[in-house]
């Protein structure tokens, strides 16, 4: 399969907002809770590993280790400078229309490179709305964006596709709820989740 420019996505948009939220990001954050169940810092050294990989992955240069569990207390000193470099060069790399074609790796799984993009937009998408939702940041994702990755967690929430590891169970969102209140239920989470407030 041939992929056209007009079938690729751009990963620009999702990568500016998680960048737009983790500036914001301050250290009194770092061990707050998000609504994928775990905290900031978490969320934060996820993003730093998922990058990276996924740089590897469209440039078809992925290593066979696997990278190490997420954890806060693994989040590099220097987050806030690397990370936003990371988004940048993530949302270039899926920019090469090679980067579409063929198939391609990630955390020890192949699938066609296209399915593969998605999966990088549907990470970027989702943990962004983590973080901005953690710390209280307007978060607002764009039409082509949702229609995308509803489309692929539809598509993993059908029997047998294997979504454990990948998403927590589906929450139930009204069936006139909004595209993106239905990609976040589908995907484990509820969309009217909020951080606590001071008391």
């Amino acid at each position: 399969m041939t992929t056209t420019r007009s079938s690729m996505l751009d990963l620009t948009p999702a990568a500016r907002r998680v960048t737009a939220v983790v500036r914001h990001i301050t250290d009194e954050q770092l061990g707050d809770p998000t609504p994928s169940d775990c905290d900031v810092a978490t969320v934060l050294d996820h993003l730093m590993g998922l990058t990276r990989a996924f740089v590897g992955t469209a440039h078809k240069t992925v290593t066979e280790n696997a990278a190490p569990q997420a954890s806060g207390a693994n989040l590099d000193p220097g987050w806030r400078t690397i990370l936003p470099a990371r988004l940048a060069e993530l949302a270039e790399a899926w920019r090469d229309p090679a980067a579409w074609q063929g198939l391609a790796d990630a955390g020890g799984v192949r699938m066609p490179a296209e399915m593969m993009g998605v999966v990088a937009l549907d990470e970027l998408v989702l943990h962004g709305w983590d973080l901005a939702r953690a710390t209280r940041r307007p978060y607002a994702v764009d039409a082509v964006s949702i229609a995308a990755c509803l489309r692929f967690v539809e598509a993993m929430a059908q029997p047998g596709q294997g979504r454990d590891g990948l998403f927590g169970p589906p929450v139930a969102v009204p069936d006139d709820a909004p595209p993106f209140h239905r990609l976040l239920g589908l995907a484990g989470r509820d969309p009217a989740w909020a951080a606590r407030t001071e008391e």
